[in-house]
């Protein structure tokens, strides 16, 4: 009887212990890749420059129809649901606060805003902040220098565009500089709203903290001005419409009044029909338009409370402050994430190495 002989087992089996027996012999390769890493992380760490980030807390006034609706919306925020401004005329809700941020008219309301660092040292606009004194890490300027000098080179074959009157024109037109600040502006500055509170939470990150914390205090008052404006617009508009009846009201009710004032005087002693036919006529005239300048008056008094009514009020709940730390970059993050991923790299050598020695002696 032949006897079977059982086939050899391909599959390599992997003792851990074995491995870590490598792995500790491999130590000292271990130690100085994770060395290496750290100055690596150190670099970086201090490569990056600082940032600061100032945030600011306010609450708006809430009206009749946002109370109102309040518990409903509490209720449909907890399911995931937004309802926005239920209960309101107002189109403008708290979740297009954000977007009228970044929007670019918004950002451009900026340019000329006045900054100062908190050493002192530079004091001029936002927009030539941005141009002058922004810093980045090395590696940027090495990776776009190439397409510098490539831009450089194609514009000695473009014609010099003349300038305008000043270095903006418009939100419609901008030059390649001005797309730069925007996006650079609008990836800096950042408003939250919080649905069922309505708190409003704005920050502004700048590696100056002064000017962190002016940038954000300009930020929310231009904000409040433009909602301010929006929600008192049609007030205001009626406020301009009645001023104007107001007016030909008056004018009308004087010139009446002297028609009448004149014709009494010129027909003293005059007693016929037609004489008191006249006088009812311009009395009922002068009355008419009396009664007309009396009510444009009352209406321009309620316009004016309703202009104040739909002006709101913001009640600050956390004030702007200078930030003593900067926000980024994390500096221990960052260096026990370079060793890391040094010591787990050089592990995973040693590993390789272990496999492909056990593939090379089958």
């Amino acid at each position: 009887m032949q006897q079977q002989i059982p086939a050899p087992n391909t599959e390599q089996e992997i003792d851990l212990v074995e491995l870590a027996q490598k792995v500790w012999k491999e130590r000292k390769f271990i130690f100085k890749a994770c060395a290496v890493g750290a100055i690596v992380g150190l670099v970086v760490a201090f490569s990056i420059p600082k940032e600061y980030v100032t945030k600011v807390k306010l609450s708006p006034e809430m009206d009749g129809a946002a109370k109102a609706g309040g518990s409903l919306g509490g209720l449909a925020a907890m399911a995931g649901i937004s309802m926005g401004d239920v209960g309101g005329a107002d189109a403008l809700s708290v979740e297009l606060y954000p977007d009228i941020v970044k929007s670019t008219p918004f950002l451009l309301d900026l340019i000329d805003v006045k900054v100062t660092t908190q050493d002192g040292v530079f004091s001029d606009s936002l927009y030539a902040y941005m141009q002058k004194e922004q810093k980045s890490a090395w590696w940027n300027s090495v990776i776009g220098a190439p397409m510098k000098v490539l831009g450089w080179g194609l514009s000695l074959f473009k014609e010099k565009e003349e300038g305008g009157s000043g270095p903006w024109l418009n939100a419609f037109i901008l030059s390649p500089e001005q797309e730069v600040y925007v996006g650079a502006l609008s990836q800096r500055i950042k408003v939250e709203t919080n649905t069922k509170t309505g708190v409003i939470t704005a920050s502004v990150e700048m590696q100056d903290p002064l000017i962190s914390a002016t940038l954000v205090e300009i930020v929310l008052e231009n904000l409040q001005q433009h909602i301010t404006d929006y929600r008192t617009r049609k007030a205001k508009h009626d406020l301009l419409f009645t001023e104007k009846l107001l007016g030909e009201a008056k004018t009308g009710y004087f010139v009446s009044q002297k028609q009448y004032a004149r014709y009494m005087d010129a027909n003293k002693n005059v007693i016929s029909a037609s004489f008191r036919t006249e006088e009812e006529r311009l009395r009922n005239v002068m009355d008419l338009t009396y009664g007309v300048y009396n009510q444009m008056a009352q209406q321009l008094e309620s316009n004016k409370i309703k202009v104040q009514e739909q002006t709101p009020v913001y009640t600050v709940i956390e004030p702007a402050r200078v930030p003593l730390r900067a926000d980024s970059p994390k500096k221990p993050m960052i260096l026990i994430g370079f060793v890391f991923m040094a010591g787990f790299l050089s592990v995973s050598k040693i590993f390789l190495n272990e496999i492909m020695e056990g593939k090379n002696k089958l």
